[in-house]
């Protein structure tokens, strides 16, 4: 037989590619002064005499660098407090309003902003985000300062650009020099989802974020996203100034568009199955804080929508575009950290943890005086295809592959005492399974035939799921008239590529937790 398609549960591996792009350390400095006098000593290029920037040589007078200090979750490296995440930003109005990208700032505690070549950073307030558009409007303290103007008309390929910004962190301004490739290249990405993005070869690097794409007149073609990577060769991607002024009107008048509050990005991972939305930062008093969304949290489904499946924004702004700021949505979430489940709504009932077996089944079974076992392992089976964690208690491990009907499939079995675990209703234990040969479709034959038929009274038929699995399961009790109760659960991942059983003996409190604890970490890793 071939052996099943991997996957099922977030490992270090996928978390360590997918780290967040936050630049770490603080730009930090003494001195200061106004605007103009930081120009004049610094020697930059001046506006025109009424403020807006009219050549690329003046946009260095409009650009500012921007730290976010605040504390974010990386997926590989977990908690940064007080960390420090650089962008930049481009100012649109004299009195100080500027455009960068959602993802520099949303979540951030204080916003540090470096203007013209200032050592002393001033400070700024966010007025307005998107997260599908990756946008944000910020307001600087002070005013009177030089102005960037929109690029007016369409762009098109050949068309030279400079991008403006300070990447890798650097407080020293870089300008680099490109044209557009594309006027209208794909838009939907882990970042964003956009009608359509300008695909350019002006070079960027992380920290560039949030900068503007400016023509030789000085006016924005666009605005850098695309956190520095040359996502094809050395082509580099910004939202176009069509689709981001609008957007920044709504903005920067304090109105959040197409947003929950969320710093975030699309990740979806083809072996385990597991996508969703990364949360790294959460902004105070958004929808999804009220919600009780946490950074390191992955929003798996919205309105019962599998979201990130693609490995892009496009499904999770296809559900916030339906719908009004104001109303509920379905949320279900994976909180990494402890593998939990939670269930809840945006303007709605908050999150909590969704259908745990020990919670629901706890007075059905004999009270053994603890509620849990103090430690857990991993067991394999012997061809090293499934594994799943396990209660230390349980050490008689049996690896060898289980006859399922005629089918040679891979198994592991775990129990204090696997013979009296078969023997018996009064010890513990599980089985776990999974093969390619069965499917969805054979969800009901299978459980029917893993029925202990006579032996224990049936509770039922319930459904089963969790963010990689749906499917069904059985619940037996008062086996062999002891108060035990038996669990059978089959199910299959999203791509159904096969089907995993697995059977667990509860006759205690602390089996039920273990119980949860085996659904929370089967897998299929070979």
């Amino acid at each position: 037989m071939s052996s099943p398609i991997a996957g099922a549960r977030l490992t270090r591996a996928l978390a360590a590619g997918l780290a967040a792009a936050f630049i770490l350390g603080a730009c930090a400095g003494s001195g200061g002064g106004d605007l103009a006098g930081e120009n004049a000593a610094s020697g930059a290029a001046r506006p025109a005499a009424d403020g807006a920037i009219t050549s690329v040589e003046d946009a260095q007078s409009g650009v500012v660098q921007i730290v976010a200090r605040g504390t974010f979750r990386d997926p590989e490296v977990g908690e940064q407090a007080n960390a420090a995440g650089a962008g930049t930003g481009f100012i649109i109005d004299p009195a100080g309003i500027a455009v960068t990208n959602n993802h520099v700032v949303t979540g951030a505690a204080t916003l540090e902003v470096y203007v013209n070549g200032e050592d002393q950073p001033r400070n700024a307030k966010v007025l307005g985000v998107s997260e599908c558009d990756d946008l944000a409007v910020i307001d600087i303290e002070g005013d009177g300062y030089p102005y960037f103007q929109w690029y007016e008309g369409g762009p098109r390929p050949g068309l030279e650009v400079n991008l403006a910004g300070f990447p890798l962190g650097d407080p020293e301004y870089t300008l680099t020099r490109g044209v557009v490739a594309k006027a209208e290249a794909d838009g939907d990405t882990s970042w964003a989802s956009l009608d359509y993005t300008l695909q350019h070869d002006a070079a960027g690097e992380p920290g560039n974020s949030g900068g503007p794409l400016v023509s030789e007149d000085g006016r924005v073609v666009g605005i850098h996203y695309a956190s520095g990577e040359a996502i094809a060769g050395s082509q580099f991607f910004a939202i176009p100034a069509a689709i981001a002024e609008p957007v920044v009107d709504q903005l920067r008048n304090g109105d959040d568009v197409e947003s929950i509050g969320v710093n975030g990005e699309a990740i979806a991972d083809e072996d385990s199955g597991l996508a969703g939305v990364w949360v790294s930062s959460v902004a105070s008093g958004s929808p999804a804080d009220s919600a009780g969304v946490q950074a390191g949290d992955i929003i798996t489904r919205m309105e019962n929508l599998d979201l990130a499946t693609d490995g892009t924004m496009s499904d999770y702004c296809d559900v916030l575009r339906s719908r009004d700021a104001s109303d509920p949505v379905a949320l279900e979430v994976l909180r990494y950290d402890t593998s939990e489940v939670l269930d809840g709504e945006l303007n709605g009932p908050a999150l909590q943890v969704a259908m745990s077996f020990a919670d629901t089944y706890d007075d059905e079974v004999a009270d053994s005086g603890t509620s849990s076992y103090q430690g857990f392992v991993t067991v394999t089976d012997d061809s090293g295809t499934v594994q799943v964690d396990v209660p230390d208690t349980w050490t008689d491990v049996d690896g060898a592959p289980e006859d399922i009907n005629g089918v040679s499939t891979p198994s592991v079995w775990a129990s204090p005492d696997i013979q009296s675990y078969m023997d018996s209703w009064t010890t513990p234990g599980m089985q776990f399974a999974a093969s390619d040969q069965y499917h969805a479709a054979d969800i009901d034959s299978v459980l029917d035939l893993l029925a202990p038929t006579g032996q224990c009274t049936s509770a039922g038929r319930s459904e089963y799921s969790d963010p990689m699995y749906v499917g069904r399961y059985d619940q037996w009790t008062d086996c062999g008239g002891t108060g035990t109760q038996y669990f059978v659960v089959a199910a299959a991942p999203a791509d159904d590529s096969y089907l995993a059983v697995v059977v667990v003996q509860v006759t205690s409190d602390a089996d039920l937790d273990a119980l949860d604890h085996i659904l929370d970490t089967f897998q299929v890793v070979s």
